[in-house]
């Protein structure tokens, strides 16, 4: 299919087979050939002005017209010949300073040399694509906020991960890619299925997907109150009937129920058909058994597609709620434009003491009320509520600067680790055992004072 990216439409059935980072060319019929390395020549007399302030921009410059360009793309001529005239016919750029001319020859290039290098999706490449085209679809999650997610959540390797995010699956990308496929994550999602837009753009093999696992959100209540394994557990006998189906060994009782709801469900969509089409071909459907057979048939495929689906998602969903259950992960990231208290302290009931957790939210006000709720209820230590400062620095020869534009803010983290919660604290009892245990003359002195 036809590909547009930046003003400039191309076909990539040219770059399969090529290895990652090969330059290509686009030619007349937006095909894909790979560029020759040709050494630029560079000219021992290049003339440079020393100074650019007598230089005026009244656009009368350039002798070459938008239609002498266009007629010479027309033509067939590259883009570096293109360049190169326009170079030729610029009246002010032998009075520019050298750096003002490779400025402009940069510029130049960049308008007219229709050249692609196909680089390997990374972490850093999308993060920083998302957050200069459509930071809205990852919350305005900066890249370096991103890596700092992943530094204070101590991913790696072997780890057992739960991530809940709603940035089009790129926290959840990233935490794969550096997990590198050992080790399993739990993705929770709200609503009715995982986004995972940015996910698919990383490239991952299968192998990573084989220990990915999803939960919805609305079934975590469930699970902690213990009232999970009632709800779903029911349905299973009826699914795995049609696993036993497929091998055909089904009892009679349960191959007539099958049949009886087979027949009901064909004869409806025979109707709802029937409803839909002309006389004509009622007619012909009529006249044409072999027709009604297919169409029995398809349908038939169908229930057992759906009802089969249906069994594989049962099936996943007890197998990730079973894992949930252990109550034994080795960290929780969360990163949703939902609020993160409520998130945060149902989803640490799953994670084992001693382990990082990390919450991002764009906005401050909420992680603070998320800081002084987790102090309230205790089992976390090193609380921190941080931002990341960033400023992109220009490295060049001899001009080396900060740039003039920032972004304003990257979004707040709240990190911190997990300790075994001690309930008894809270009880009255034990703090009148705690009174009992102060030194007499401490005791003494608190009575006289209240006296």
């Amino acid at each position: 299919r036809k590909i547009i990216f930046e003003k400039q439409w191309f076909y990539l059935d040219n770059a399969i087979g090529h290895i990652y980072g090969t330059t290509f060319e686009v030619t007349s019929g937006g095909n894909l050939q790979p560029k020759k390395e040709v050494e630029e020549t560079t000219t021992e007399t290049k003339e440079a002005g020393t100074d650019n302030r007598n230089i005026v921009d009244d656009g009368k410059s350039q002798k070459l017209t938008h239609d002498d360009i266009k007629a010479l793309k027309d033509k067939g001529i590259k883009g570096q010949e293109i360049v190169q005239q326009l170079i030729e016919n610029s009246t002010t750029f032998r009075d520019k300073t050298e750096f003002a001319q490779d400025k402009y020859i940069k510029k130049k290039k960049k308008k007219y040399e229709a050249v692609i290098t196909i680089v390997k999706p990374s972490t850093r490449i999308l993060s920083t694509m998302y957050y200069a085209r459509e930071p809205g679809k990852i919350n305005h999650l900066r890249y370096d906020t991103l890596a700092q997610m992943l530094t204070l959540g101590n991913i790696r390797a072997g780890n057992k991960m739960i991530v809940m995010e709603t940035c089009a699956g790129l926290v959840l990308g990233a935490v794969m890619e550096r997990m590198g496929g050992y080790g399993s994550i739990i993705q929770m999602y709200p609503g009715g299925g995982p986004v995972r837009a940015a996910t698919s753009c990383f490239g991952f093999p299968k192998l990573f997907f084989d220990n990915l696992h999803e939960f919805p959100l609305s079934k975590v209540d469930s699970l902690l109150s213990g009232t999970f394994s009632t709800e779903t557990l029911p349905s299973e006998p009826e699914d795995s009937t049609l696993m036993e189906e497929e091998s055909n060994g089904l009892t009679d009782e349960k191959q007539t129920s099958l049949q009886e709801t087979e027949q009901e469900s064909t004869t409806e969509a025979a109707m709802e058909i029937n409803r839909t089409e002309e006389p004509e071909t009622m007619d012909i459907n009529v006249e044409d058994p072999e027709f009604k057979e297919n169409k029995e048939k398809e349908n038939k495929e169908n229930v057992r597609e759906k009802q089969r689906k249906q069994w594989e998602r049962r099936k996943k969903l007890i197998e990730t709620a079973a894992l949930l259950r252990e109550k034994n992960a080795d960290g929780l990231i969360v990163a949703s434009k939902f609020h993160p208290t409520p998130l945060l302290l149902s989803l640490l009931e799953f994670v084992a003491p001693s382990r990082p957790f990390v919450v991002y939210c764009q906005y401050k006000e909420p992680l603070l009320e998320c800081y002084t709720k987790l102090r309230e209820r205790g089992g976390v230590i090193n609380l921190k509520l941080s931002e990341t400062w960033l400023r992109n620095y220009q490295v060049l020869p001899d001009r080396s600067h900060p740039k003039l534009t920032m972004s304003g803010g990257g979004g707040y983290l709240l990190s911190g680790i997990t300790v075994v919660l001690d309930k008894v604290k809270s009880d009255a009892s034990n703090l009148e055992a705690l009174k009992m245990e102060e030194p007499s003359s401490k005791r003494c002195k608190v009575q006289d004072v209240d006296c």
